[in-house]
C-alpha cells in the first residue's frame, strides 16, 4: 500500500509540474504577444516619422528645383529677349547653306 500511496503521490507531483509547465507556456506565449504587439506599434510609429520627416525633405528639395529652374528661365527669357535677329542675313546663309549640302 504506501508502495501504491508514493507512486499516486508522484503522479499527482507530475500533474501538478505538467499544468505549471502549461501555464509558465501559456504565460510565456501571452507576453510574447504583448512584446510583438508592442514593438510592431513602436516601429509603425517611427516608419511613420520617418515617412512624413522624408516627404518633407522632398517637398523642400522640389520648391528649391522649381525655384532654380524657373529662374533659370526667366534669366534664359531675358537672355533671347535682347538678341536681334537679322532674318535677311539668316535666311541667306540658310539658303546658302541648303545649295552647298
Amino acid at each position: 500500500m504506501i508502495m501504491g500511496s508514493t507512486l499516486e503521490h508522484l503522479l499527482a507531483i507530475e500533474a501538478e509540474a505538467a499544468a505549471l509547465v502549461t501555464d509558465a507556456q501559456t504565460e510565456a506565449n501571452r507576453r510574447i504577444r504583448e512584446n510583438e504587439e508592442t514593438n510592431r506599434s513602436v516601429y509603425e510609429q517611427r516608419i511613420k516619422k520617418e515617412i512624413l520627416l522624408r516627404e518633407t525633405d522632398l517637398k523642400q528639395e522640389k520648391e528649391k528645383i522649381t525655384a532654380l529652374y524657373i529662374n533659370e528661365l526667366d534669366n534664359y527669357r531675358k537672355e533671347i529677349s535682347g538678341i536681334n535677329v537679322d532674318e535677311q542675313k539668316f535666311f541667306f546663309l540658310f539658303n546658302k547653306y541648303l545649295e552647298e549640302g
